[in-house]
């Protein structure tokens, strides 16, 4: 276990905090659990950058890794949708692109094939994590100019979503043929 797998572990760990906390009636709970999301999704681009640094990219961390973002993503955006912050829409939008790439990647693994992130995943991945981080932060700093930031990164984040799985699958179709 080296160190780019014990900070994914964290990350990992660090879902029911988040869950408690923003789901619980704690005073600035919101905020708090805002915190640690923008906390764990720190630790999705230190473990990666650890793990290529030190040359210790490892099997459990190939799986762990992208288990941990989208349990965490899942998590935040479910409970988005309990809270009514966000539409169920773009949750099912977002969490269904999550199973058919991973059901995708799983044939392909059968079949001796890893698909690499793509650029497109990347930007996905990006624009999800600052949709909620905004939403759980009131749209803060925007609200002040009356501009609505967090609604337009939801927005961008089902388009890359969608863009991304298109594009995991239209440069994969081979595997599935």
């Amino acid at each position: 276990m080296n160190l780019a797998n014990k900070i994914t572990l964290l990350r990992i760990l660090l879902i029911p905090v988040f869950l408690v906390i923003l789901l619980g009636n704690f005073p600035m709970g919101q905020y708090i659990a805002a915190i640690i999301f923008i906390v764990a999704a720190c630790t999705d681009g230190l473990d990666g950058y650890i793990a290529r640094k030190r040359n210790q990219i490892t099997t459990v961390g190939k799986f762990l890794d992208p288990l941990a973002d989208k349990l965490f993503i899942t998590s935040a955006l479910i409970s988005l949708v309990e809270l009514g912050m966000i539409s169920s829409v773009v949750a099912i939008i977002i969490v269904s692109r999550e199973f058919i790439i991973t059901g995708f990647r799983v044939i392909a693994a059968s079949k001796g094939v890893v698909i690499a992130a793509s650029g497109w995943g990347k930007l996905k991945t990006v624009t999800q994590i600052v949709a909620i981080a905004a939403i759980l932060l009131d749209n803060f700093p925007f609200y002040l100019i009356g501009f609505p930031f967090s609604d337009i990164m939801v927005i961008l984040a089902v388009i890359f979503t969608v863009i991304s799985g298109v594009h995991y699958i239209y440069r994969n179709r081979n595997v599935v043929t």
